[in-house]
């Protein structure tokens, strides 16, 4: 496929660069140097906020708590989803328990969008003057983040949204816009929760403190499943990057609510992990199997 193709391509480009930003000075690249490569050995992934309205997790738990990834079944209870919304992740609830499963973005390999993207097991942040540029392991998703700059006036719906970051402190904060709605599978997370055309995220990434970073990480734990590989350092004691986000969508949440990503430092090299388009219908009752396709080459 060419979109693919031109994907690898500024993963490959991208990945040559990244020595000279991960040894980049901050004073080069803003404050604080974020660059390198980060993991995430959770899944799905997002942490609950430390307080305050959190997102949709998943009803059906293993013994000890945690998420049952063998069946999702979003919590359509939580107070952040307007009735239709509800509805929505309802319906894909009754799906799973049925023992079957439904198109998500990443299980039909379409563009993530934010926040689906934050559940990658890992990423590459690549810090310059002028830009950021997200890199996420799996299937070479990218976001090009503006910095110092505003959104247009009329802005056009992009996979990614149109996001532009600046630094705060010690913090990187991304805005992000014109995340598109219409698109097969438009959800925040694994479980069906939609958006529409008027949602806006806020992101705000932090070097914390290893203590810190070990407390998100149990609180995280207590839903979320960690993944066991050897992806993450498990011996080092230094800071860690975490992400907290924000995310506003007047059609769809009743109110603005929050997540938290914290990734570690990596214990392994960058590895591909390409997603197999399948143009069958697997799904239950048959309901699609949309991959992605182009009408004109992209380049």
């Amino acid at each position: 496929m060419r979109s693919s193709l031109k994907s690898s391509v500024v993963a490959v480009l991208a990945l040559a660069l990244s020595p000279v930003w991960q040894s980049a000075k901050a004073a080069d690249t803003g404050p604080i140097n974020f660059s390198g490569m980060w993991v995430h050995p959770f899944f799905p992934g997002i942490e609950p906020p430390a307080e305050g309205p959190g997102p949709v997790f998943n009803l059906t738990r293993r013994p000890n708590g945690q998420s049952n990834n063998n069946q999702f079944v979003g919590d359509f209870r939580n107070p952040i989803l307007k009735p239709q919304a509800a509805e929505i992740v309802k319906q894909h609830g009754e799906i799973s328990q049925k023992g079957m499963t439904y198109p998500t973005p990443s299980n039909r390999c379409w563009p993530s969008g934010v926040p689906y993207i934050f559940f990658q097991p890992g990423m590459q942040m690549l810090q310059q003057q002028d830009e950021i540029v997200f890199i996420y392991m799996r299937n070479h998703e990218v976001r090009h983040v503006r910095l110092n700059g505003k959104h247009p006036e009329h802005v056009t719906p992009s996979w990614y949204g149109d996001s532009v970051g600046h630094y705060e402190g010690d913090a990187l904060v991304i805005d992000t816009v014109g995340i598109k709605a219409d698109r097969p599978y438009a959800m925040v997370d694994m479980f069906g929760t939609p958006f529409s055309a008027g949602i806006h995220v806020v992101e705000r990434y932090r070097m914390i403190d290893y203590d810190d970073a070990k407390e998100a990480m149990l609180r995280s734990m207590k839903i979320n499943p960690r993944v066991p590989d050897t992806r993450a350092d498990l011996d080092y004691r230094g800071k860690q990057l975490q992400v907290i986000f924000t995310v506003e969508d007047n059609g769809v949440f009743t109110m603005p609510w929050s997540g938290a990503i914290t990734y570690e430092k990596p214990k392994m090299e960058w590895e591909e992990i390409v997603c197999a388009d399948n143009p069958f219908d697997f799904f239950a009752e048959r309901i699609g199997a949309k991959v992605p396709t182009a009408a004109k080459p992209d380049f």
